[in-house]
């Protein structure tokens, strides 16, 4: 079987993926939702300044299904970057409840160029390159995850 048959069977699986569940949500576990489906990524979280500052910084490889979520004391602002990041990224914006506000696909690596959120955001997840946009994660999608504090989807 070929990577890219391989690549396309994981987005299938993650879209398939059953609602979550209480049992589910877990810290190193992150659903999306919308109207595209569900998806499930594997998640490290970056919720100080030292994770934030480091981030994807140095990784040479991400499997498909993982990711960071990056995670901030309170709505605000962001803008990222991607010097000395070796892989390209899809950065999904989400506000304090976490309903995504904004997508920037294709981040390029080593680019210093400024990558905004638009708009006050909590949270951001960064995932491979080409996942949202083949997935359809896009604004008003929405993030589970036991970091946010007052969200729009529970974990209960």
């Amino acid at each position: 079987m070929g990577s890219r048959t391989l690549h396309f069977l994981t987005l299938l699986a993650l879209q398939a993926a059953s609602p979550v569940s209480a049992a589910e949500c877990r810290d190193d576990t992150l659903w999306l939702r919308g109207d595209w489906g569900s998806a499930r990524f594997h998640v490290s979280v970056a919720d100080d300044a030292a994770e934030r500052a480091q981030g994807l910084m140095y990784v040479q490889k991400m499997p498909s299904a993982t990711g960071m979520l990056f995670a901030y004391e309170r709505e605000q602002p962001v803008s990222f970057w991607m010097k000395n990041t070796f892989i390209p990224l899809d950065m999904i914006f989400a506000d304090a409840s976490g309903r995504v506000t904004r997508v920037h696909s294709n981040a390029v690596p080593h680019d210093e160029t400024p990558i905004p959120s638009g708009a006050p955001v909590r949270y951001v997840l960064e995932i491979n390159a080409g996942l949202a946009k083949q997935m359809g994660i896009a604004p008003g999608s929405q993030i589970q995850h036991p970091a946010i504090a007052d969200p729009v989807w529970p974990c209960d």
